[in-house]
Parts: C-alpha cells; sequence; structure tokens
C-alpha cells in the first residue's frame, strides 16, 4: 500500500464526504465560473492539507468530527486553491501538477478573478456559521503568505539572506498553511483548548521540514516535477546554497554570488554551483535541519495516547522527510 493511502485510511470516509462538500462549496450561477472550478476539482493533488484537519481532529475527539471539522478543511482548500490560481499568475507558469494551469487556459484576468471568488467563498463559508475563530486562524495564514511571498523577492533582488531570514521566508510561505491546517483541526473539535497552539506550532515544523526537502530536490536526480536548478535560475536562496555562503572563502562567495546574479541562465555554470554547493557540506547541512524540525514534531506526537489517527500523523511526518517528489 501506498505511503498516501495508508495515511488516509483512518479518515477515508470523512475524505469522501469532504470532497462532496469542497465541490459543491464553489458552486456559482456563472457558467464560466463552474466550468473553471470543476476542472480545478478533477486535477487535485494529494490533498495533504484537509487529512490534517481530519487527523487531527479525530486524535483529539476519540474518532469523531462535525461539521466545523469539515467546514474548517474545506475553507483551507478554498483558500490554498484560490493561493496556487494566483501563484500561477505571479509565477507566469503554465504548468500545475502536470496539466495546463489556470491562467494558460483562461488568461490572467480570468485566473487572478477565479483566485478571488475562491478566497471569498472560503471566508464566507466561515462568516455565515459564525466561526470565527477558525476564520481568524485562516486570515492569519493568508496575510503571512503573503508577507512570505514578498520578503522572498525583496530579498532575492539583494541575494543578502542569511539564515535567519530563510526560516521566516519559509515560516510563512509554505509553513503557514500547514500550521493552520491543525490548528483548524484541533480548534473545531476543541476550541479554544491549548491543544489549538500546540498544533499550530507541530504543523509549523512539518512545513519547515517539507520546505528544507522542497530545496534539496533541486540538487537531486530525481524527477519531482521541477528541472533540477531551477531555483538557482529563478535566483531563490535556499539553505543549501545559503550555508555554502556563509562558509566559504570571500573570492568564492564572490564567484557564488556573480553565478547565481549575472549567469543564472547558463546551464554549465548552474551545474558548476550545483556541484560546489554539494561538495562543501551544503545538502549534508540542510538534511541535518531537515531532520532536526522533523525531530521536533514527532516530539509533540508523542504527548499524546496512541490512535490510528496519531499513527497516520507520524506516518506524515514521516513522509514528508522521504517522499521521492
Amino acid at each position: 500500500m501506498k505511503t498516501i493511502s495508508k495515511i488516509k485510511l483512518p479518515v477515508e470516509k470523512e475524505m469522501e464526504l469532504f470532497e462532496k462538500k469542497f465541490s459543491s462549496s464553489m458552486s456559482s450561477r456563472v457558467a464560466l465560473l463552474n466550468r473553471i472550478t470543476h476542472f480545478i476539482v478533477n486535477r487535485k493533488g494529494k490533498q495533504m492539507r484537509p487529512m490534517f484537519v481530519f487527523l487531527v481532529a479525530k486524535m483529539f475527539a476519540e474518532g469523531k468530527v462535525n461539521e466545523r471539522t469539515y467546514r474548517g478543511a474545506t475553507v483551507i482548500e478554498l483558500i490554498h486553491t484560490a493561493t496556487l490560481v494566483h501563484d500561477d499568475v505571479v509565477d507566469d507558469s503554465n504548468r500545475r501538477r502536470g496539466f495546463f494551469s489556470i491562467n494558460a487556459l483562461w488568461k490572467n484576468k480570468i485566473a487572478v478573478l477565479v483566485g478571488d471568488y475562491l478566497l471569498s467563498k472560503g471566508l464566507l463559508l466561515s462568516i455565515d456559521n459564525d466561526d470565527f475563530d477558525l476564520l481568524k486562524i485562516i486570515s492569519v495564514a493568508v496575510r503571512e503568505m503573503s508577507e512570505g511571498e514578498l520578503l522572498q523577492i525583496e530579498k532575492a533582488r539583494r541575494l543578502d539572506i542569511t539564515e535567519d531570514v530563510y526560516y521566516e521566508i519559509i515560516r510563512q510561505k509554505t509553513a503557514t498553511l500547514i500550521a493552520a491546517c491543525c490548528s483548524l483541526g484541533a480548534a473545531s473539535v476543541k476550541p479554544g483548548s491549548e491543544e489549538v497552539e500546540k498544533m499550530r506550532y507541530f504543523g509549523e515544523l512539518i512545513g519547515m521540514a517539507f520546505q528544507i526537502k522542497d530545496d534539496l530536490f533541486d540538487y537531486g536526480q530525481e524527477k519531482i516535477g521541477k528541472p533540477t536548478g531551477i531555483d538557482i535560475k529563478e535566483q531563490k536562496m535556499t539553505l543549501p546554497l545559503i550555508y555554502v555562503l556563509n562558509h566559504v572563502s570571500p573570492k568564492e562567495k564572490a564567484w557564488l554570488i556573480n553565478s547565481v546574479k549575472n549567469h543564472n541562465k547558463d546551464k554549465k555554470r548552474v551545474n558548476e554551483v550545483i556541484a560546489f554547493v554539494k561538495d562543501n557540506g551544503g545538502l549534508q547541512y540542510a538534511v541535518t535541519r531537515m531532520k532536526k524540525f522533523q525531530e521536533e514534531a514527532l516530539q509533540i506526537l508523542n504527548e499524546y495516547p496512541d490512535s490510528p489517527y496519531k499513527d497516520s500523523l507520524v506516518l506524515m511526518v514521516d513522509y514528508v522527510i522521504d517522499r521521492k517528489k
């Protein structure tokens, strides 16, 4: 059995019902909008985010969920989908999960409006049901994701990212959404409890490990849907590169910065940078940091009694580190 199927097993029924609720949450009287949202639903990914919501909720509620849990999972997926649609416009990307992106098929103007529509549907779902605690969790996540993206753009221009700034960027850009999922799961069944914050931090740790794993793919040989060296070509400062920049001679540092700034489209030079980062311990360092986040996340889970839901969350933490794409 594939790892994702194993993780999903204790929440399989909830995920089936969730898919129906998610699909109907996007319905509109505008035919064009329905055509686009139908396209989105049929090209869903692994749906790790709603899985986090259901697994955390069931871990705290002795295997039960309620309507708030479904709303929390639906809202986070609506918001996540909206950010993906907007990201493809920002990145001028024509592909998403192996298919054409919304902006490639319907152009940027429609893609931006669809993203706005999904965002508003998510917010209204919370407001209409007085889920103001859930709405706050989601709104904070949206704010942080925007800040993280802008911080990365600002720093990429100068290539002066320290390790601390890097962690802040990935915390906001990637980890905050997974943190929101885990926090929502707890808040849906135990509102106002200390578990809500504890699970937020748990999700944040997983998100940090997840992003570092993504950074490592840029240096690997595995087929992962993005070509090797793409982060360097896009002048994204990732952890292996940041570590090496801070641990080499001034001359080597100048060569590295010049390569990323001025020769990032030269395939041979990009390959030289990749080899240099590998030879100077950049990958080993990133793996060590990633495993530290993983261990911290597992320590939080150890505080709770054993259950199939906890087992799945442990599997999920390990999957984030061991995945091949």
